[in-house]
C-alpha cells in the first residue's frame, strides 16, 4: 500500500471483495426457507409452498387457491480466530510483535524473549448494514440475527397457472468486534446481504406429470466493511531498521548532506514498524435494484418419484458506495521525510509518489460485482409409503469471481505507489485477483410421516469450499463447510401447516504460517495483504439457524 502508505485504501478493498466471497458461498440458502434448512436444502424435486419461487417455480403448481407463508429464520454466529507462533517466526529480524509477544516496553529488545502459547479472537456481536442509514449497525453482544420472510400465491379455479411473489434473503449475514480484538485486521465489522423484495414468478400445469415455471427476482445487494490495517513486511522491516540504526545517529543533528544521502528518510518523528497500526478502513458499497431470474422444471412420473430441475441466473451489479481511510503518523511522516530532502523528492518525482499523505481521505467507489449463477437438480424418492429420501446435486458458478475491479472517482496516492507493485493497479484503480473455483456440491434430506398430520425431518449438506488454498484468509474464517439440519412438520386442518426446523453449520480450516497470500504470507512481495504474515492461523464457524414457517390456504 503505499509501499508504505498504500496500506489502508488498498488492504481494505481486497477485504471487501474477501468478505463478499466468502460470506456469499458461507451464508447461501441459510435464510430462505425453514423446512428446506431440514432437508438439507434437498428441495429441487420437493420444494416447500412458496419458497418454491426460489427453489423451483415449476412446483408452484402443487399450491390450490390462494396460500399465504410467513416465517421468521434467527441464526446466531459463532466465528472464532486462533493465532500461534511457529518456531523461527520474525519480520527482518524482527519478532516483537505484540499481537503474540509478551514482552513489556521495559524490554528492550528486536527479539521475543516470551511468546504467548496462543492468541484467541472472536466475534461479538451481529452487524447488519442497514440501507437507509447507510451505515453498519450492532445488534448488541450475543444477540441474533433475524430475517423474517413472506410469501403469496394464488392459484384460480380450474386454472393451469400459477402466480406467486415472496420477499426473503438468499444471503445475509454480518459480525462485528470492540476494539482491541486480535481479528480486527481482517475485519472489525463486516456485512453482507442480499434481500429479494419482489419476486413475481408464474407456473404453468403442462400436464399431470410434468410442469414448468419462471419468474423474476428484484433484489438489493450491499456490502459494509470497518477494519484495522497494518503490514508486517520484510520492505517496512527494513525501514524500522533504516530509521532504528541507521537514522539513530542523526535524529537531532541532520544536515544538507545527511538529507541528501539518506534521502530525508531520518526526519520523521515517529518510524515504521511492521507490527504497527497503519490506519482503519470503512467502506459501504449497494445497489438498490438486482435483477435476476430463475427457472424450473418439475417431472412426476409417479407417485413414489419426482424429479426437479432448477436454474439460478447470475445477477450482475454495478456496486457503488463510499470509503473513508484513516491514515496512521508513521506512514505520513515517511512521505514527510522523502519531502524535506533533494533527493527524496526527486526519488517520489521519479516513482511518481504523492507529496504528501492526509490524516484522512474519503470518496466515492464502485465495482462490477457478480452474484453467480447456480443450478441445480434432485430427486424425490419414497422408500416406503411413511418414509422419504430426497438427493440433489448443484454447481455454483463462483469461478465468476476470478477478479475484483475497484474504482474511485479520484486519483489515490496510495494506488500512485501500488501500480509500480502490480499490473493490476492504476491511479485510480485496483483490480484483486481472486482465483475462485466452482465445485460442485451435494444434500441429502429425509423425511418420515410419523402420523397423518406428523412430519419429521432431518437433513445433511457437505460445502465443498470454493477459495482455492493460497487465498484463505481469516475474514469469514471458511474452508470446508457441513450443515446439518432436523426439523418437524404438523398439519393443524386441511388448510393450516407449521414448520419448524433448526440447522447447524460448522466449519473449521488451518492455515499454516506462509501459505496464503490473504493472510500470512511471509517475504518482500507480501505488501498487499497479510496482516499475521509469519502466523500460524487456525479458524472455527459455527452458525446456528432456527425457522419457523405458517402456511395457510384461504
Amino acid at each position: 500500500m503505499n509501499k508504505i502508505r498504500l496500506s489502508p485504501l488498498v488492504s481494505a478493498i481486497i477485504l471487501t471483495g474477501c468478505s463478499s466471497a466468502a460470506f456469499a458461498q458461507l451464508g447461501t440458502n441459510l435464510s430462505v426457507d425453514a423446512r428446506s434448512l431440514s432437508l438439507g436444502n434437498a428441495v429441487t424435486a420437493d420444494p416447500p409452498g412458496i419458497s418454491a419461487v426460489h427453489f423451483n417455480p415449476a412446483a408452484l403448481t402443487k399450491i390450490q387457491g390462494l396460500q399465504t407463508d410467513v416465517q421468521g429464520i434467527v441464526a446466531n454466529f459463532d466465528i472464532q480466530r486462533e493465532f500461534t507462533v511457529p518456531e523461527g517466526y520474525n519480520v527482518f529480524g524482527y519478532s516483537d510483535d505484540p499481537l503474540v509477544c509478551k514482552d513489556g516496553p521495559e524490554i528492550a529488545a528486536d527479539i521475543c524473549t516470551d511468546f504467548k502459547d496462543k492468541v484467541t479472537s472472536e466475534a461479538e456481536y451481529v452487524s447488519l448494514y442497514v440501507p437507509f442509514l447507510k451505515k453498519m449497525v450492532d445488534l448488541g453482544a450475543n444477540q441474533p440475527v433475524a430475517a423474517p420472510t413472506a410469501g403469496i400465491a394464488y392459484n384460480p379455479p380450474g386454472s393451469k397457472f400459477t402466480f406467486a411473489s415472496a420477499v426473503y434473503a438468499p444471503l445475509i449475514a454480518g459480525f462485528g468486534a470492540e476494539n482491541g480484538n486480535a481479528g480486527n485486521y481482517m475485519g472489525q465489522q463486516v456485512a453482507l446481504e442480499r434481500v429479494t423484495y419482489l419476486s413475481p414468478t408464474i407456473a404453468y400445469q403442462v400436464s399431470d406429470e410434468l410442469s414448468i415455471g419462471g419468474g423474476v427476482g428484484m433484489s438489493y445487494q450491499a456490502i459494509g466493511l470497518k477494519t484495522d490495517l497494518r503490514f508486517p513486511n520484510e520492505l517496512i522491516g527494513m525501514l524500522r531498521m533504516i530509521d532504528e540504526v541507521v537514522c539513530t545517529p542523526f535524529k537531532e543533528n541532520s544536515d544538507i548532506i545527511t538529507d541528501i544521502l539518506l534521502l530525508g528518510m531520518c526526519n520523521t518523528e515517529e518510524g515504521m514498524n511492521p507490527f504497527g497500526r497503519f490506519g482503519q478502513m470503512q467502506i459501504a458499497l449497494e445497489q438498490s435494484l438486482s435483477p435476476s431470474y430463475n427457472l424450473g422444471v418439475l417431472w412426476e412420473p409417479r407417485e413414489d418419484f419426482s424429479f426437479g430441475l432448477v436454474y439460478q441466473s447470475a445477477a450482475k451489479m454495478r456496486l457503488k458506495g463510499n470509503y473513508r481511510v484513516d491514515n496512521a503518523k508513521a506512514p505520513r511522516e515517511l512521505i514527510n521525510g522523502l519531502m524535506s530532502s533533494p533527493t527524496g523528492q526527486i526519488l517520489a518525482a521519479i516513482l511518481g509518489f504523492p507529496s504528501s499523505v492526509p490524516a484522512s481521505e474519503s470518496g466515492l467507489v464502485s465495482m462490477d460485482f457478480e452474484y453467480p449463477q447456480h443450478v441445480q437438480a434432485g430427486i424425490k424418492y419414497k422408500i416406503m409409503p411413511d418414509l422419504q429420501v430426497n438427493f440433489d446435486v448443484g454447481w455454483t458458478d463462483y469461478a465468476a469471481w476470478d477478479k475484483f475491479r475497484f474504482e474511485f472517482d479520484r486519483t489515490i496516492s496510495a494506488l500512485k505507489i501500488a501500480k509500480l507493485l502490480s499490473s493490476d493497479v492504476t491511479d485510480s484503480s485496483l483490480a484483486l485477483p481472486m482465483g475462485f473455483t466452482s465445485p460442485w456440491s451435494w444434500g441429502i434430506g429425509i423425511e418420515y410421516s410419523a402420523t397423518d398430520r406428523l412430519k419429521l425431518r432431518a437433513g445433511y449438506e457437505p460445502r465443498t469450499s470454493s477459495i482455492p488454498d493460497g487465498k484463505r484468509n481469516t475474514m469469514v474464517p471458511i474452508n470446508n463447510a457441513q450443515l446439518f439440519g432436523l426439523g418437524v412438520g404438523y398439519q393443524f386442518d386441511s388448510d393450516t401447516d407449521l414448520d419448524l426446523s433448526i440447522g447447524f453449520l460448522r466449519s473449521r480450516d488451518n492455515i499454516p504460517a506462509n501459505t496464503s497470500s490473504l493472510a500470512n504470507q511471509t517475504g518482500v512481495n507480501n505488501l498487499l495483504l497479510n496482516p499475521y504474515a509469519g502466523l500460524n492461523v487456525q479458524t472455527a464457524t459455527k452458525i446456528t439457524i432456527l425457522g419457523l414457517n405458517y402456511r395457510t390456504r384461504w
